[in-house]
């Protein structure tokens, strides 16, 4: 399984499905990816490989901790995250790995900024702030 971004410069090697995928609706995610929310999927970092050069950005969250996106500095495109809470987990940007069969969330939080029209379907957890 792979994740790339647009250009197909900078690519994630994964594993296979993760039982960590997490939407969120929170404002710095709605901005990071131009959507009403991220969807995120976690996996240990020794277990993939990332390819391509990759420009980050880093900014604090709202519960202290930090949070990296690192993204394509030709395209564009965030493919791959880490945050300052786990940080020996890399999060893949769910989008980038193009899979309409990919496994869907186990979490949905920030979800006071969810979009009033948005439904995560299924038996998943709800979180109105935080908890990534």
């Amino acid at each position: 399984m792979k994740a790339q971004c647009q250009c197909g410069q900078l690519c994630v090697d994964l594993p296979g499905p993760t039982p960590a995928v997490v939407a969120c609706h929170c404002i710095a995610c709605q901005r990071r990816t131009g959507s009403p929310f991220g969807v995120i999927a976690y996996y240990p970092a020794d277990q993939v490989v990332v390819s391509g050069n990759a420009t980050r950005f880093e900014r604090a969250t709202d519960t202290g901790n930090s949070f990296e996106t690192f993204f394509c500095p030709t395209c564009g495109t965030t493919v791959y995250a880490r945050t300052g809470r786990h940080p020996a987990m890399i999060g893949v940007t769910v989008g980038t790995i193009a899979d309409p069969q990919f496994q869907p969330p186990v979490r949905s939080v920030w979800e006071q900024s969810m979009h009033t029209w948005v439904s995560i379907p299924g038996a998943i957890e709800h979180y109105p702030q935080g908890r990534v």
